[in-house]
């Protein structure tokens, strides 16, 4: 079984922008909060993803490599719950950070995850680093499908 170990941040500034981006297109075949199951194109790539419920960082996380051609059918199935987003993919000491700018009805969000090995595991905080979002679940991209950071926005005021 695969193991999902994830800490979640907002980003600061644009110092991360030192790499190419990659765009992710994304969407949701079940978002229950159980478990979700997400189709994703990534480049010249597609996957899907079964995820389970977080505990301590971590969840079950199993994720398969697809036909792009399949991806895309499935992501019709996904029409109300798509998001695409840019990846950064940034080496920063014994870890790897990636940071998604988010497009789209989540436009102007930015968040960096850290994979871990373990939920203790100690690394460094780059400077671009904001709040942590670990726990926050609107910050989970399901939730994002469902209610995207522009809606935050405009309820806020």
């Amino acid at each position: 079984m695969g193991v999902e170990i994830e800490r979640k941040f907002l980003v600061n500034g644009n110092a991360w922008k030192t790499a190419q981006p990659i765009h992710l297109r994304q969407g949701y075949l079940n978002t229950d909060k159980s478990r979700t199951v997400r189709v994703r194109i990534a480049g010249p790539n597609a996957f899907l993803t079964i995820k389970g419920t977080a505990t301590n960082l971590s969840r079950p996380e199993f994720e398969y490599l697809i036909p792009v051609e399949d991806a895309e059918a499935l992501l019709v199935l996904c029409s109300d719950s798509i998001i695409e987003k840019r990846r950064y993919t940034l080496p920063i000491g014994d870890v790897i950070w990636e940071i998604d700018e988010f497009c789209g009805a989540n436009e102007g969000l930015v968040v960096a995850e850290v994979e871990l090995k373990s939920a203790t595991q100690q690394f460094n905080f780059p400077d671009w680093l904001g709040v942590e979002v670990s726990d926050d679940s609107r910050y989970y991209n399901s939730s994002l499908a469902l209610t995207p950071f522009s809606s935050w926005c405009e309820n806020a005021g």
